[in-house]
């Protein structure tokens, strides 16, 4: 038997999106699908082809460019005429789990805006309030693969080290300046072997699709422990993406020119058509939106983020994922962390009519966002869900 689905002409899930994900039913084991409208379609009943038959698209990333191109194409045709009736989920009939296998995970520091508001809030007397580097390369670190969980996961709120300024010593406790970073994570499909880099101009080839990802901060452990070596215990905690991963190729239309790069980068950063994403990000606290952060402000491109990961000869691989820092446009109500958004806490927000700084145990914090996509349709990205929740500490 076979059903048509049916979507709106103006779903953010149409035929110009046709994002990847993994769902699962009540007994039975996850398969990979994607969503058209409010259906999730499997994938493996929908093509006959097993390599969707699995609990996350690895083996479908690695098979390469030209595969995701056919796949793509092929998803489209069949979803035009009628489809196997055993292929077709209401969305919310299903779970929705990791869509990949973490492999590595990299954050950047991609926005100018950010990396400048930070800059002047911890280093007010400095003449610059970016750091001497950061228009020459992206910055990253290297984060925990295992701590990012999908959309609806609850955040247990992290406990560490800080030491205020009146503290004459370090005192160990739950973060009492929890925050949120709103970013978009790019995952790699098919990777680099040790010793051989990803060109900015070939990166697009490598990277397969975007995540929405919430880079869950505690700042105040982040504070004491980041010098010399950059963040570790207040950023590992926990990292949440949205269920969708949303093909590169679904984002031709969205392609928009880089900002101006001065000074010019070194020829491993050059690209010949630098290219951003016009992506407009939206931050709801407890229901509210408070931020809509633009990703077309961002500086540096997803695709010299991979080409900078790599030119040292690290290898990359099939499920790695690399985020982009925060993103935060030029207007107060464009900042996408809520250290940026309250000015360190001196500017509270208001948020359904009390003042808000930093996260309490309770509150929730949904990203979603949307982007031009094919014949002037919009495509959507879904949401990175999370919810604060007190935890076990230890010596309780």
């Amino acid at each position: 038997m076979t059903v048509r689905p049916s979507v709106p002409a103006d779903s953010l899930f149409g035929l110009a999106n046709l994002p990847y994900g993994v769902y699962s039913l009540p007994g039975r084991e996850p398969r990979v699908a994607t969503r058209y409208g409010d259906q999730v379609i499997d994938l493996a009943v929908l093509l006959d082809d097993d390599v969707f038959a699995r609990p996350s698209l690895n083996a479908f990333m690695a098979q390469g460019y030209d595969r995701w191109t056919e796949v793509r194409a092929a998803i489209a045709e069949r979803l035009r005429g009628p489809v196997p009736q055993e292929a077709v989920h209401e969305l919310g009939a299903v779970t929705l789990r990791l869509p990949f296998e973490v492999a590595d995970y990299v954050d950047f520091y991609a926005s100018e805006h950010h990396a400048a508001n930070l800059g002047r809030l911890f280093r007010p007397d400095s003449p610059d309030p970016l750091m001497p580097n950061w228009k020459h390369l992206p910055v990253g670190y290297h984060g925990r693969a295992g701590s990012v969980v999908v959309s609806g996961t609850d955040v247990v709120r992290p406990s560490g080290q800080r030491k205020g300024p009146q503290d004459p010593v370090p005192v160990f406790g739950p973060s009492v300046r929890l925050d949120i970073e709103a970013e978009l994570g790019f995952v790699v499909g098919t990777g680099s072997a040790m010793g051989e880099s990803v060109g900015a101009d070939d990166a697009e080839r490598h990277i397969f699709g975007v995540v929405l990802f919430n880079d869950w901060s505690a700042r105040d452990i982040q504070a004491w422990e980041y010098v010399p070596l950059g963040p570790n215990l207040g950023k590992s905690f926990a990292s949440t993406v949205s269920p969708w991963v949303v093909p590169l190729l679904a984002l031709d239309a969205a392609r928009i020119p880089l900002p101006p790069q001065e000074p010019a980068v070194l020829p491993y950063l050059r690209m010949a058509e630098p290219w951003g994403l016009d992506i407009e990000l939206s931050v709801a606290w407890n229901g509210q939106v408070v931020s809509r952060p633009p990703y077309a402000a961002m500086y540096w491109s997803p695709a010299q983020m991979l080409a900078h990961q790599t030119v040292n000869g690290a290898p990359s691989r099939t499920g790695d994922l690399f985020a982009s820092g925060t993103v935060s446009g030029p207007a107060k109500d464009q900042r996408g962390a809520f250290i940026e958004l309250t000015w360190g806490g001196a500017e509270p927000v208001t948020v359904n009519g009390r003042e808000r700084t930093f996260l309490e145990d309770g509150d929730e914090v949904v990203l979603t966002a949307t982007a031009p996509g094919a014949d002037g349709a919009r495509i959507g990205f879904g949401e990175a869900r999370g919810r604060i929740v007190t935890g076990s500490r230890p010596g309780t």
